[in-house]
């Protein structure tokens, strides 16, 4: 077996985290890949809750839906699951669950509850069910050992060692299982592994930020982008920088602009209803020329929608948002290594241009994480500041549009901000043809900022019949679909960049049929397309019911089309 999908479910409070922690990290350790991806209910406690972890011989990038082991902490988690049920599927649980089994399934009785009292603690079921899976697939059980004692090594030399024998029976429990029910899991292992980090998309938005010379962080809690804002709180100290929560959106908007225009480099961290109260303060960066780099977590909407779900719905509110014109640039990273590496561009471009910059991720983007060889650190970072002069001209009228940004007490000059029409210098102005040339000045950016647009990845057969236009984090699904359907004639162009958008006019024209891959209701981009490059997709396969795009419901509906 290649790839092996475990899926724990059960209601939030009741330790999963703790599994999937204990588990994934030993896993890794002991020279698996591994690829984490979860839906969680918006409430505290209750609810159901799924963690779906992949164990593969090689890296894993994309979500697929079939589980084959199911581990229940609760009742209703199997009905929950059910279409992810299959003949082969098995259910690890407690006896009480038998009666939600549906026929024709295995239902492998665990009595872990039973185990984790006989060792003292009810709490130790977690640490348990961890070395039972872990044994399930043959890994290193010094690897699970050296992990046990590292999470629980602060709670104590007693708790360490509890842990420890609660892994350790936990291991033996799968020995019996899989010798009484005569099956095995056997994925080959690979030792490099051992030295991969693992990372998720929150903590790469996080680091990708600091790599960009991140100094100040402004937000107000709004799930999925709040714990962007958390890994990067908890550097705060290490790292020098300001992390403050304001007491709304359009606060953390401002201060962020106010950062930039004293030399900082702010980050705003939010989601769709958070971003709609910051388009003010866009628009004031819009007139301003002020740098600032907007993190928009996407999930469904309208209004609070589904609030811990993801979607790609977003685009448009990123595209339009703010009164009057000015440009601006758009990453959508497509992964764990785009988040870290577009972030940190990120900087530099809202620097260089003076521009919004926002990076638009989703909840399926920021709660995934897998194993990564390594994340390659800036140590310079370039700051494009100029020291001002007595005649210092803030707004100078310039061929790319691009004036020389000071800072407040860098040079002899004075700096003038100003949200209003202004002159060079940055005083109010209504003379006809200087607000005109100002205007021009601005949207003069946008030719140079198309200059450095990011070409899409192209992935396929270069004389292909079907091209699959995709942006965001449908990247590893769809590539999973061309890798598994290339003599079809398969094929995909894949955006991390949707504004400006690159021109692939080439790419799009020599397809016979292009079909736009979404998770949203209505094909944002591939509108998109069809008005910057005047290429018009009709064929689309969009995904709106909050749950990400899966291997197995975009192979179906590429064989409803009739294109495999």
């Amino acid at each position: 077996m290649a790839t092996l999908n475990i899926v724990l479910g059960g209601a939030a409070g009741q330790g999963i985290n703790t599994t999937e922690e204990l588990l994934t990290k030993a896993l890794k350790e002991s020279g698996f890949n591994i690829f984490a991806t979860k839906e969680y209910m918006s409430r505290v406690r209750g609810g159901i809750n799924t963690t779906t972890i992949s164990i593969s011989s090689s890296p894993v990038r994309s979500y697929r839906e079939k589980i084959d082991i199911l581990v229940p902490f609760a009742k209703g988690v199997v009905d929950w699951t059910n279409e992810r049920l299959f003949e082969d599927t098995l259910i690890l649980g407690e006896k009480y669950l038998e009666q939600e089994i549906p026929s024709g399934l295995t239902h492998i009785v665990v009595e872990i509850e039973k185990l984790a009292k006989d060792l003292g603690n009810k709490l130790f079921a977690n640490t348990i069910l961890s070395g039972l899976l872990f044994g399930i697939v043959k890994a290193d059980k010094k690897a699970l050992d050296k992990v046990v004692e590292k999470k629980f090594s602060s709670k104590g030399e007693e708790m360490t060692a509890k842990n420890v024998q609660a892994a350790e029976k936990g291991y033996e429990l799968s020995e019996t299982i899989c010798k009484e029910y005569d099956f095995s899991f056997e994925i080959e292992r690979d030792s490099s592994v051992c030295e991969d980090i693992v990372i998720n998309g929150s903590e790469a938005v996080a680091l990708g930020s600091l790599n960009g010379g991140c100094n100040f962080v402004s937000f107000y809690p709004m799930s999925p982008s709040t714990n962007v804002a958390v890994e990067l709180a908890n550097m705060a100290e290490e790292m020098g920088i300001i992390v403050e929560q304001f007491e709304d959106e359009i606060a953390a908007s401002n201060a962020s602009i106010g950062a930039w225009f004293g030399g900082g480099r702010g980050l705003v961290t939010t989601s769709g209803g958070g971003f709609s109260l910051m388009c003010e303060s866009l628009s004031l960066a819009g007139m301003s020329e002020s740098p600032v780099v907007i993190h928009l977590a996407q999930r469904p909407g309208p209004a609070t929608g589904l609030p811990t779900r993801t979607a790609q719905g977003d685009l448009n509110l990123a595209l339009y948002a703010g009164h009057g014109d000015f440009p601006r640039v758009m990453y959508a990273p497509s992964n764990i290594e785009e988040a870290y590496a577009l972030s940190t561009k990120a900087f530099d471009a809202a620097d260089k241009f003076q521009v919004p910059v926002i990076l638009l991720t989703d909840e399926y983007l920021v709660d995934m994480y897998y194993n990564v060889r390594t994340l390659e650190v800036n140590n310079t970072v370039d700051k494009h500041i100029v020291e001002m002069n007595s005649d210092y001209k803030r707004y100078k009228l310039k061929e790319s549009g691009i004036s020389p940004r000071g800072v407040p007490g860098y040079g002899e000059g004075i700096i003038i901000a100003n949200g209003n029409e202004h002159d060079e210098y940055g005083d109010t102005t209504e003379e006809i043809g200087l607000t005109t040339a100002m205007q021009q000045k601005r949207m003069k950016k946008l030719e140079c900022l198309k200059d450095e647009t990011l070409e899409p990845f192209f992935y396929g057969n270069d004389n292909c019949s079907v091209l699959m236009v995709s942006w965001g984090s449908t990247r590893g699904t769809v590539k999973s679909l061309v890798d598994k359907y290339r003599d079809k004639g398969l094929a995909m162009l894949h955006f991390s960049q949707v504004y400006p958008v690159y021109d692939a006019s080439d790419y799009l024209e020599n397809a016979d049929k292009i079909i736009a891959v979404e998770q949203n209701i209505t094909g944002q981009f591939a509108d998109l397309i069809h008005r910057e490059l005047d290429v018009k997709i009709s064929e689309r396969i969009l995904k709106y019911d909050g749950r990400q795009i899966s291997e197995e419901f975009l192979e179906k509906e590429l064989s409803d089309k009739g294109v495999l």
